[in-house]
């Protein structure tokens, strides 16, 4: 089972990896636009006011650039502790045993602008780049990842549960991956979709997708999983779940 996980645009900051080497990530087929996507942010950032309308910063964010033009030369460390936010607190990859955290670094991977899709344990530094961004002299991030991310996700021989974002998702669409939907059941039976802590509901769905001993392999297992961990949820396509909260 493969999990695919949303970045986020909050990064921890240091850490004690060598600067980034494309060369050790996973899915070396997405090395050529990595770099190129790479050295243009790095270019971008010689251009503060430039780098602010492409990256949507506000005057407060501007220490966003510095990553970006320290891209090459900055320390990292592992993708899964690199992205940090409400997921990533729900997932608490930090309180898993060493058991799960052999399990996190086979069963997750995590989305990106920047790097199309990375292991966790991808040895990465901070950076600023959002899907939505529109790098200058290069058309939208979509474009640039079609089909090149598709194609490399597709080729995985595995059972994938795509949890990243709509936005994310469009980098590069995955044939047969089972998605997920967080909505709220008021007490007349009417549904909204939770946007506020979808998030949170995808980092704890992750979290037991890592626990668990069991080999997941279709979508009534994924199910089954959820479902003994406590949260409700209903199969409502063939590669789509929904998860029901109060």
């Amino acid at each position: 089972m493969l999990v695919i996980l949303p970045p986020s645009e909050t990064k921890s900051d240091g850490g004690r990896g060598a600067p980034l080497d494309l060369d050790t990530l996973a899915f070396p087929e997405l090395t050529p636009i990595r770099k190129r996507i790479g050295e243009a942010i790095v270019d971008l950032a010689g251009d503060l006011d430039a780098s602010r309308q492409a990256l949507g910063l506000g005057r407060t964010q501007l220490a966003e650039v510095d990553r970006n033009a320290d891209l090459w030369l900055s320390p990292t460390r592992p993708a899964i502790e690199r992205y940090t936010g409400v997921l990533y607190d729900a997932l608490d990859h930090a309180s898993l045993t060493r058991a799960g955290k052999t399990k996190a670094a086979d069963r997750l991977a995590i989305g990106s602008a920047l790097f199309g899709v990375v292991r966790a344990g991808d040895m990465i530094p901070a950076y600023r780049l959002s899907g939505g961004s529109k790098l200058p002299g290069m058309p939208t991030l979509a474009a640039v990842w079609k089909p090149a991310l598709s194609d490399a996700l597709d080729a995985v021989d595995d059972f994938v549960v795509d949890l990243r974002s709509g936005v994310y998702q469009q980098l590069g669409p995955v044939r047969g991956a089972v998605t997920a939907t967080v909505v709220t059941e008021a007490a007349d039976g009417s549904r909204k979709v939770v946007s506020h802590f979808n998030k949170h509901y995808k980092g704890l769905m992750a979290r037991e997708l890592v626990a668990t001993r069991r080999n997941v392999r279709d979508i009534n297992g994924l199910a089954a999983v959820l479902a003994d961990a406590g949260q409700r949820v209903e199969v409502s396509g063939a590669t789509a779940i929904t998860v029901v909260t109060d």
